[in-house]
């Protein structure tokens, strides 16, 4: 994958990291970039974040991968209600795979993943946030799941995503209130993992995938796969988990390298296998 890729006519991927540290492109940036839509998820931006999030998936130089917005305003405003308009209960059904297979994509990236919001993250728009691994948003921020609002439910994961991350009787009562949530409050009840300053959402979260991305690509893909894999299990089950993924890094050349690093006090050349 080359320092920038444009997947369809509204999702851009571009490549980040520092020359010489074993690490150049080892961010990448997802940048939803249908702005005059302000990125309503219509079919063919669907089927372009499917497609841009396999070939992410495949791409073993990729540590962290950054989901942006190129709009000014807002991250995402959720499935485009304007061509949902136009479907007949045929059209919505054919559609419907289209639709899950961009959230899930999302959801299923192998490496660690952080949602840059700021403005309006509504609907599923909130969803394709709450499927990164960590969310850093501004001030601007405005969350929430209103689809019962419009006689749907969230249909992008947030009926199982958000509960996981803010308990069940919170969750219920954001969903079923269809309520917005600005970005202190989000904060405070763990909507969002980092509020900072207005405008500073993407410069903060790739400042941290920078930081994350500096260890072993190995490691990264291990360690999530244990976390996702292990939650919601028994505490046995759950070590469980956690034993076949050290197994799966245990006897790596990433381990060795991390090892050999250390202990001659200098940055680590990650191989990533």
């Amino acid at each position: 994958m080359g320092a920038e890729q444009r997947f369809g006519e509204f999702v851009v991927v571009r490549r980040h990291g520092e020359e010489g540290a074993g690490a150049a492109g080892a961010v990448a940036e997802l940048v939803l970039d249908r702005p005059k839509a302000m990125n309503a998820v219509s079919t063919d931006m669907a089927r372009s974040i499917g497609a841009a999030c396999d070939a992410l998936a495949a791409d073993r130089d990729v540590r962290v991968v950054v989901v942006t917005s190129s709009h000014e305003r807002a991250f995402c405003v959720g499935a485009d209600l304007k061509e949902r308009n136009s479907f007949t209960d045929l059209d919505l059904v054919r559609q419907r795979p289209v639709a899950r297979a961009a959230y899930t994509g999302v959801l299923e990236l192998p490496m660690p993943t952080i949602a840059a919001v700021h403005g309006f993250a509504l609907g599923g728009g909130f969803e394709l946030a709450l499927s990164c691994d960590l969310i850093v948003a501004d001030a601007t921020a405005v969350v929430g799941l209103p689809e019962v609002s419009v006689g749907v439910i969230p249909g992008g994961g947030g009926t199982q995503l958000l509960p996981r991350r803010i308990g069940a009787a919170r969750a219920a009562e954001l969903i079923f209130s269809a309520r917005r949530v600005e970005a202190a409050e989000a904060g405070e009840l763990g909507l969002v993992d980092q509020v900072v300053a207005a405008g500073q959402d993407r410069t903060e979260a790739l400042a941290l995938a920078g930081r994350i991305a500096e260890n072993s690509p190995v490691g990264l893909r291990a360690a999530k796969r244990a976390l996702r894999l292990g939650h919601g299990l028994d505490l046995r089950a759950g070590l469980e988990v956690e034993d076949a993924a050290w197994r799966s890094v245990a006897f790596s050349g990433d381990r060795a390298e991390g090892v050999a690093a250390f202990n001659e006090k200098r940055r680590p050349q990650w191989p990533g296998e």
